[in-house]
């Protein structure tokens, strides 16, 4: 919660900055996140269902749930007009 309000008190430019770098980041996460999701239909297609299937699903949650910063700087600057 306190870095929403650390969004919204960032001026135009810095929230800009913020928005643009979140974009970039956005692709490497979707990345990321395809990866992991191979590897475990990969591991649980050869070695069937185990710890190596759910392992990396698990950093797919972590990653989607630090996603949520990303978010809030997109919510701010279509609230401010800045697009």
């Amino acid at each position: 919660m306190n870095t929403i309000q650390e969004i919204k008190q960032l001026s135009d430019q810095e929230l800009l900055k913020k928005h643009q770098t979140a974009k970039s980041s956005l692709i490497i996460t979707c990345i990321l996140i395809g990866a992991l999701v191979g590897v475990a239909i990969y591991s649980s297609a050869k070695n069937g269902l185990g710890f190596f299937t759910f392992f990396p699903l698990f950093f797919v949650f972590l990653i989607i749930k630090a996603q949520k910063t990303s978010k809030a700087i997109a919510a701010e600057v279509k609230n401010r007009g800045l697009t």
